[in-house]
């Protein structure tokens, strides 16, 4: 049994690495609400992450760097506007375009800018965000039970982290709370309802796609500037995908997908801390503890969620009645 301070280290964890999958899955739902289905959530993410930590690097400028990152990743994301909406083209086609694009281009970019075998050098000082301390977080430590949970699990984390979960209240409010969110969901369940109430379906699906781009953008800046330090080959590492089995775990709803993400997130925590577990003679291998998260996910996709059904016009290019 874990005891109490192991389990807020390994909480502690969980809240860093479900950091970027939540900012990617709520990308996803903002795109797929309004008709867009986007699996190059993963591209866009890669991406950003070489982007802010090469513009980091060389500006000294962690800000600057994320600025670059989501200016990237909205790059991609305007492509795969152009492509699926615009040009009307085959939504998963696109997506899986943008993966392929993202692999090859910054493993390619960043061998011919830093001649490091296909990554950024280490970043340190004010190229990296660095954890911020909660007011009276050390005055607190000490009190029992809910010292350790303000101090260690609340407080030491990132500002991104901290944008990532204020986020899910702002999203369940401009989706269900605004004219805007009622629209967005609208545009992806009968667009050619929106469109007769005069409302741009191209404009809606612009916006969403946007916004897509703006969320990988700052959690591919997480992945390189605050949760590890530097960009390294695929450091994406199948998160993007992970992101879109929340999403349909959640069933493109945000609390639910904060829940998801932190599930995976302490599968994933607990992987890294428990490897080569010995039971009873038996050791289980490393590889087998680092598999388990996307196992667990899969079985979990498979036996738990029930029917998720996705928005009715989603995957569909929308075309006005003349």
């Amino acid at each position: 049994m874990m005891d109490f301070m192991t389990l807020i280290q390994v909480l502690d964890s969980t809240v860093r690495l479900a950091t970027p999958l939540l900012l990617a899955c709520l990308a996803g739902l903002y795109s797929e609400r309004a008709g867009i289905f986007d699996i190059g959530l993963e591209g866009k993410m890669l991406v950003a992450a070489f982007f802010s930590a090469a513009i980091a690097y060389v500006s000294g400028s962690v800000w600057l760097g994320l600025l670059a990152g989501i200016g990237a990743s909205m790059l991609l994301a305007g492509l795969h506007g152009l492509a699926s909406i615009t040009f009307r083209g085959n939504q998963l086609i696109s997506g899986v375009a943008i993966n392929f694009l993202a692999a090859g281009m910054t493993v390619l970019i960043a061998q011919d800018w830093f001649q490091q075998g296909g990554r950024t050098p280490s970043l340190a000082g004010n190229a990296r965000f660095n954890p911020i301390e909660l007011p009276f977080a050390e005055a607190l430590s000490g009190v029992p039970f809910f010292g350790p949970i303000y101090a260690e699990l609340l407080s030491g984390h990132s500002i991104l982290v901290y944008i990532a979960f204020l986020a899910v209240p702002g999203t369940w409010w401009l989706l269900y709370r605004t004219r805007f969110g009622l629209r967005l969901r609208a545009v992806g369940e009968n667009p050619a309802a929106v469109d007769t109430a005069g409302v741009s379906v191209v404009g809606l699906r612009y916006a969403a796609v946007g916004i897509c781009g703006i969320l990988c953008g700052i959690a591919g800046a997480y992945l390189a500037t605050a949760l590890q330090a530097g960009f390294v080959k695929d450091m994406t590492a199948g998160r993007g995908f992970i992101a879109l089995a929340a999403l349909i775990f959640a069933k493109w709803r945000p609390w639910q997908a904060m829940w998801a993400c932190l599930l995976f997130g302490f599968l994933q925590a607990i992987a890294l801390r428990y490897q080569n577990i010995d039971l009873g003679g038996v050791v289980i291998p490393v590889q087998v503890m680092d598999a388990l998260p996307y196992i667990l996910t899969v079985v979990i996709l498979a036996g738990f969620v029930g029917k998720a059904i996705p928005p009715r016009a989603g995957g569909e290019p929308y075309v006005k009645e003349r």
